[in-house]
């Protein structure tokens, strides 16, 4: 009898440690997923595209950064937006510290990753972990899911990678295996910065390879193929796709509402996040613009609108699929 309340009690233990059912983590804690709403699922805050191996995050004026990103959310409160999933990754910039600040101060929920940025041709990853396993890779980004990220207690919402935009080298094959590992042990959903089509399936395949579902991955910059099939095709594998570039040429505030529409022709628009990924402070580069976070509220909506898109529509877009993409759950074929 002893043994078996000692198993029951390890039992509960265990349990107690993981997220329970329907749980999305921010920032500052797992919440519901009901509770995430109006949700930004691909955005930036501070990214440092000059990095040097012995440059942290920490080391910036992080009040300088307050300044400039505080308003920018301040404005999305006037949409409605309640959640945002900031995509800068270890080694680009992501400082969890900053993000704690900026969502106290908001209010706004925030999501943050592990992961690491393969595109540009692994310049943003440090050598020894070029070197490393999938295995190894894996561990790093397990641990932080479990026992936070930079020594604090701060837990990643999605795992981010990057890879090139062409077909998969050995180590961008190596960071996928990664990522399907770790969700495996985790139920953390895979956002990969792919561009074109062709790295997106190459991934596909080795997440099929590992036993892990297509749901379990989000196709980022889906829109940079321009073969619109291929993206029909991912999403009817079940795939996550998401178009989230909008602001960043005439061409695709034009084309963005047409490619929606012909989701949502397709019955597919529960398969489709969008977002901007805007935002960008630089603090290699001070004189780089900050995008703000509101032209899809002030120009995509009432486009999708006047196309005859719902408020139905309108919440799948932005509530419904955001919410079910973040959920911690093991997605396993």
């Amino acid at each position: 009898m002893r043994r078996l309340l000692l198993g029951l009690a390890l039992i509960s233990i265990l349990i107690s440690c993981q997220p329970a059912n329907n749980q999305i983590i921010t920032v500052n804690g797992p919440i519901k997923a009901s509770e995430l709403g109006v949700c930004l699922e691909h955005e930036h805050f501070l990214v440092d595209f000059y990095r040097k191996e012995d440059k942290q995050p920490d080391t910036y004026n992080t009040e300088d950064a307050i300044k400039i990103i505080l308003p920018e959310l301040e404005k999305l409160k006037a949409y409605g937006v309640k959640s945002l999933a900031e995509c800068t990754p270890a080694y680009l910039g992501r400082n969890v510290r900053l993000l704690q600040e900026l969502s106290k101060k908001s209010g706004i929920q925030i999501l943050t990753n592990t992961g690491f940025y393969g595109a540009r041709n692994n310049f943003f990853i440090p050598k020894e972990i070029l070197l490393m396993t999938a295995d190894s890779i894996a561990s790093i980004w397990i641990d932080e899911f479990n026992n936070g990220i930079d020594g604090t207690d701060v837990k990643p919402g999605f795992i981010k990678i990057g890879v090139n935009r062409k077909p998969l080298s050995e180590f961008h094959s190596c960071l996928t295996r990664a990522a399907a590992i770790a969700h495996k042990a985790t139920g953390v959903t895979i956002m990969s910065h792919s561009g074109p089509a062709i790295a997106a399936m190459q991934q596909l395949d080795i997440l099929k390879e590992e036993g892990v579902s297509p749901e379990a991955f989000i196709w980022t910059h889906a829109s940079d193929d321009k073969d619109q099939d291929l993206l029909i095709k991912a999403a009817k594998l079940g795939c996550w796709i998401s178009l989230d570039k909008y602001g960043w040429d005439e061409k695709w505030i034009e084309g963005y509402p047409e490619l929606l529409l012909k989701f949502k022709n397709e019955k597919l628009l529960d398969k489709v996040l969008i977002s901007q990924d805007a935002g960008f402070v630089d603090p290699g580069n001070p004189e780089v613009e900050f995008k703000p976070y509101t032209p899809l509220f002030e120009n995509l909506i009432p486009a999708l609108k006047a196309k005859g898109f719902t408020d139905a529509d309108i919440r799948q877009l932005l509530v419904e699929n955001p919410a079910k993409a973040f959920t911690i759950r093991k997605r396993l074929l």
